[in-house]
């Protein structure tokens, strides 16, 4: 593709603003090739990138281009089954997040998919991505979208595409509706149908209150210690902070709503705002969010700061230490947090299922094997993507409903998990280290509403009933099963050079594989994209996963580090999985490894 010749195509065919626009880069080479040099690609999901006119930016009609293409599969679900595409469901459900253009982006999906006669249920204000998954199957529709950029900078936006299971799209069907994109012309091959004439019509229907119940009603069935949240929760102070997002609603409604009564909402980050103004990065996973709230708390004596990225399905949190100062806890020590706490509940109580399942992605931490062993309960790995996590959820029920599991699992299993003997399994929990959480299935998606819910639920009962802070009750699970360390560095790499030198260094790595990092010795590679592990000292083994850029270095004493390029930013991500007999010794080999990034990316 000659980027020159679609830039003039643009200004010849784009509505005034955009030729506007675009008019305004002219004599800018650099930024005209960044614009046009390639598509913005449908990838696993959905698109993401930074919004503006061209091919590679977020746009409303990259956004109508996405949405035909989706439209077109719908269709041919109607007379071709697409597994994942209901044939006999309503329509499509819409929801939007914060961010700048949320809402137009929106309202252009639903405007394609009522020009193509498919039904759109959308929202009538900003929700939430679980909330949307959840909407999905409660509306019986065959598809979700969701536009947002999660929790990247304000100058990106998204869009994502759900099944009509509340799952973001297979691989499989991913690459259906890719195929459909890529055939269309985003001028020529895009229905479009006027808005108000589509709301008049009944093809666009408005949605809100009743969904919102019926969500909230099932998140809420998630809790544990309801009673004693109940009895305490009036007395505890927590704040709260949206990040100026779309779980201002939500996570202070159920909060309320099972008793915690003193939510201490930060003010300036109470409201939506696109432009995130009192933050660099809308991201619970950067402590320099959390200024504003460690302010406020300090000021009510509030142990807990909670915080949820702008469409709500993040969270991240801010707990006291033993010498009273305010610490970030990682995605992975929250996760660790919550197996502990719902698997040592839940058995304590007798309704701990036998056949109980907990997933995590393959880039999260060991810890987790440890404490899945000691309750007796299954461990399960995916790849990284919640996703995945949606797809085993989905593949236990069609086990559940068809006990022909030799049959059904080696056909219908998802590409993107492990294939086990038997699916007759039940899920309790799933997390990935990336500050995504699910407990329950009534949504298919990470979910920061019900997962700021049980942090807060556990706050109180280890406080009330333990003795234990947050951070007190995480030093008592090292104590118990050895302390794990996790580090994630994660390199920012933009435009055209920082995407070619990402590819080199994940061909320079395969090529030459380090045979030490951080001092310990490589023991064998796992190749993610060749599907091959690889012991050094050794023969080589199949992995079963599909194939992704990933690459999973085995380090000695059961240590790991992990290499691949983020699937959503513009970065190459590093992770440090360390364990040691003491603090001292993992944080001794995660400086070490920390030190070996440096020739790693160099």
């Amino acid at each position: 593709m000659n980027y020159m010749t679609e830039y003039q195509r643009w200004l010849k065919l784009a509505d005034e603003e955009t030729k506007n626009e675009l008019s305004q880069i002219a004599d800018d080479d650099l930024e005209i090739k960044e614009r046009f040099f390639k598509e913005l690609e449908f990838g696993t999901g959905g698109i993401r990138g930074i919004m503006g006119a061209g091919i590679n930016r977020m746009n409303k009609y990259t956004v109508a281009r996405a949405t035909q293409g989706l439209a077109n599969c719908l269709l041919k679900s109607r007379t071709a089954a697409i597994d994942g595409l209901c044939t006999d469901a309503s329509g499509v459900a819409i929801a939007y997040d914060s961010r700048n253009n949320s809402d137009v982006f929106a309202r252009v999906a639903a405007c394609v998919l009522a020009a193509n006669g498919i039904k759109v249920y959308l929202f009538e204000s900003l929700r939430s991505t679980p909330e949307l998954s959840f909407a999905v199957r409660y509306l019986h529709a065959s598809a979700g979208i969701v536009v947002t950029a999660s929790h990247n900078p304000s100058k990106y936006n998204g869009y994502k595409c759900y099944g009509d299971d509340g799952a973001q799209l297979s691989l499989e069907l991913s690459d259906v509706v890719i195929s459909e994109v890529e055939k269309i012309d985003l001028f020529a091959d895009v229905k479009l149908m006027d808005f108000n004439e589509a709301k008049h019509s009944g093809m666009i229907e408005m949605i809100g209150a009743e969904v919102d119940k019926a969500y909230l009603a099932e998140v809420a069935k998630q809790s544990i210690n309801g009673d004693l949240v109940r009895e305490k929760g009036g007395a505890f102070p927590l704040v709260y902070t949206p990040f100026h997002g779309a779980g201002n609603r939500p996570v202070r409604a159920i909060l309320d709503m099972v008793g915690f009564k003193n939510v201490i909402v930060v003010p300036e980050q109470e409201l939506p705002d696109g432009n995130f103004p009192t933050m660099p990065y809308p991201n619970p996973e950067e402590k320099e969010g959390f200024k504003l709230g460690i302010e406020l708390a300090k000021k009510n004596n509030a142990e807990l700061i909670i915080a949820t990225d702008p469409d709500c399905d993040r969270v991240g949190i801010v707990v006291k230490d033993d010498k009273g100062e305010y610490v970030t806890v990682s995605g992975n020590q929250v996760g660790i947090l919550l197996t502990e706490y719902i698997l040592s509940c839940r058995a304590a109580r007798g309704d701990l299922p036998k056949n109980g399942v907990v997933i995590k992605t393959i880039v999260t931490s060991d810890l987790i094997r440890a404490i899945c062993a000691h309750y007796g309960v299954e461990m399960m790995e995916t790849l990284t993507g919640f996703k995945f996590i949606g797809e085993k959820i989905r593949q236990f029920e069609q086990a559940s409903l068809h006990q022909s599991h030799a049959e059904t699992s080696a056909n219908n299993s998802p590409r993107g998990t492990e294939v086990s003997k038997n699916d007759d399994y039940e899920y309790v929990f799933g997390f990935e280290e990336s500050y995504g959480y699910l407990a329950g299935t009534y949504a298919r998606d990470k979910d920061a509403v019900v997962a700021s819910m049980l942090i807060a639920e556990m706050a109180v009962y280890y406080k009330y009933e333990k003795g234990l802070s947050l951070f007190g009750q995480l030093g008592e699970i090292y104590k118990k099963y050895g302390y794990y360390l996790e580090e994630v560095v994660s390199v920012t790499m933009e435009g055209i050079t920082g995407l070619t030198r990402i590819q080199e260094i994940m061909a320079e790595l395969r090529a030459n594989p380090p045979t030490t990092i951080g001092g310990l010795k490589v023991i064998a590679v796992r190749d993610y994209q060749s599907s091959v592990r690889k012991v050094i000292d050794g023969g080589e083994e199949p992995i079963l996963l599909p194939k992704s850029n990933v690459l999973y270095f085995e380090l000695e004493n059961k240590n790991n580090f992990i290499v691949r390029p983020s699937g959503t930013e513009p970065k190459i991500k590093l992770y440090c999985l360390l364990c040691g007999e003491t603090e001292a010794a993992a944080k001794e080999i995660l400086k070490r490894c920390k030190e070996s990034i440096d020739e790693i990316i160099a």
